[in-house]
């Protein structure tokens, strides 16, 4: 069986193309902190390759001989939540198999059936006393998905830990290595209503806190160059920057869009047929629509009120909202994967950018009316703009008062009642991609529409720029500083045609004043404007 693109599980190298997931790692660093004998924590967003790399290290550490190294994941202790005698005796049992899993070494397991009675609460420090004591190596333990325990559970695992500390190497691990999706700064548990944070007082032995990163744009290219090296099938090189912009390096989504476009688009599976761009793109457009589990997980987020405050600030456009955030919120977002800090603060990909609107606006987009696509087509099989953007505002001025009400994100929520609106449109045949403007006050939406379906995207294509502000401040100022920035963005992309909206939240102002539109000529381009 040849090998593919792995989209779910850990990266097998025979059976996957791959990274060496040591490469994505200080692996000096890392190797130096277990010799110091430190506890620490690494941690990454969901699906990035963590697990993977933890079990190549593992592999590593053991093949050098110098300590007996297990790697646990101790997830099925979540089910317990608050039981902290469940949980522990689940986490206990997990670490037991891997022990004896990995390393042969059934005396863990065969202890822990013998003294099941002992107290939940010094149980982990007797089993992780009883492997080091019986070892005839300094162990090393790698404990994975930590941070999916809650309450009880999780206090007494990080206590239990730090009550052996001192006993290492000799009756207690010599390195024992938290992983999870989240620091252990960023622990909360959830009982009885309260909210407790634990990083400091039940586990202040970390040494230190180490973040996996996405890959690079030059292993996205080398691990897609896996599968023309081992195929032939050739790939257009204009696929390359696309799959960056649309992924940063986030592992799952380079992998996903891969076997989305060399597997579950028939036609690549005759490698001999060379893969386009326009290939590449249906792939993507098909992977969001497919609202995998990654993307599902994604959503999920989404309902949370700490990713809700920043993702939210982040959609309207609004730095000033953004700075007054806390910055444990931030951090907590960025470390699940869902924005980038550096240079500046936004939402980490491409693909993350379609499915948040598309998640937050999903049941709002199959509840709009009137969506046949007869009505807004020219007799060329064109978007006739105007005419959708007077239903639009038909549409919010009867609408707005009560839709907005039902958004969690009641500040972007213009911005994505518009965008709810237009992606029914764009679903009967074209494509909309977006870009949040933070600091800049605005949304940009491009849209391509095929003017010939029998090509479909081969073929000619309509290209329309729609900006979204809302108006804060005097009307003409926003409308000045939009002009500017519509004329700049529609040039870059190549639009045959911009509009400008701007939506005023102001409850003293009517309808009628809100409603209206205007054209305005901007270095040559005519750009229309419209209120709502």
């Amino acid at each position: 069986m040849p090998r593919f693109f792995n989209n779910a599980g850990p990266t097998v190298p025979a059976d996957h193309y791959a990274i060496d997931p040591l490469s994505r790692i200080d692996w000096e660093d890392l190797q130096a902190l277990i010799e110091q004998k430190r506890y620490f924590v690494l941690h990454a967003p969901r699906q990035t390759g963590k697990t993977t790399t933890l079990l190549a290290m593992m592999q590593a550490i053991n093949a050098q001989g110098r300590y007996a190294c297990a790697y646990a994941n101790i997830e099925g202790a979540q089910a317990a939540r608050g039981d902290s005698t469940l949980g522990i005796q689940a986490a206990c049992s997990a670490i037991a198999r891997s022990i004896n899993h990995y390393l042969g070494n059934d005396a863990p397991s065969r202890w822990l059936r013998e003294h099941q009675d002992t107290n939940a609460q010094d149980l982990l420090t007797h089993l992780l006393e009883t492997w080091s004591l019986g070892c005839d190596r300094p162990t090393v333990l790698f404990l994975d998905e930590v941070d999916a325990l809650v309450g009880d559970t999780l206090i007494s695992l990080l206590r239990q830990i730090r009550a052996g500390y001192p006993q290492r190497p000799d009756a207690f691990p010599q390195s024992i290595v938290l992983c999870g999706v989240r620091d252990v700064r960023d622990y909360r548990l959830h009982q009885e209503g309260a909210q407790v944070i634990t990083g400091g007082s039940a586990f202040n032995i970390k040494a230190e806190s180490l973040r996996m990163g996405n890959f690079t744009e030059e292993e996205c290219q080398a691990l897609w160059q896996q599968h023309t090296d081992e195929t032939g099938q050739l790939l257009d090189p204009a696929i390359f920057p696309e799959l960056w912009e649309d992924t940063h390096g986030q592992p799952w989504l380079v992998n996903a869009l891969g076997y989305e476009l060399t597997w579950r688009f028939k036609p690549a599976r005759d490698r001999s047929r060379p893969l386009s761009l326009e290939d590449y793109r249906a792939a993507r457009e098909a992977l969001i629509q497919s609202r995998a589990t990654h993307l599902d997980q994604l959503a999920d987020k989404l309902r949370e009120p700490r990713v809700c405050r920043v993702i939210s600030e982040l959609l309207a456009s609004g730095e000033e909202g953004l700075e007054q955030l806390p910055l444990d919120d931030l951090e907590y977002v960025h470390d699940l994967g869902l924005i980038e800090v550096r240079p500046r603060v936004r939402i980490s990909n491409r693909i993350y950018r379609e499915v948040i609107p598309r998640e937050l606006t999903w049941t709002t987009q199959v509840r709009i009316p009137n969506q046949e696509t007869v009505w807004y087509l020219t007799p060329v099989h064109c978007l006739d703009v105007p005419r959708l953007m007077r239903a639009f505002q038909q549409f919010f001025r009867e609408n707005a008062d009560s839709w907005l009400e039902r958004f969690d994100y009641k500040e972007a929520g213009p911005q994505l009642l518009m965008q709810a609106f237009l992606q029914r449109i764009v679903n009967g045949g074209g494509r909309i991609s977006r870009e949040y403007g933070l600091g800049r006050k605005r949304t940009d939406l491009f849209i391509e529409w095929p003017t010939e379906p029998a090509r479909g995207f081969h073929g000619p294509m309509q290209r329309i720029v729609i900006e979204l502000k809302l108006q804060r401040g005097a009307l003409e100022g926003v409308i000045s500083q939009g002009l500017i920035q519509t004329a700049a963005y529609a040039t870059q992309v190549g639009a045959d045609e911009a509009h400008l909206v701007i939506f005023n939240r102001d409850p003293d102002v009517t309808w009628e004043q809100r409603i209206w539109d205007m054209e305005r000529t901007v270095e040559g381009r005519c750009i229309r404007v419209w209120g709502a």
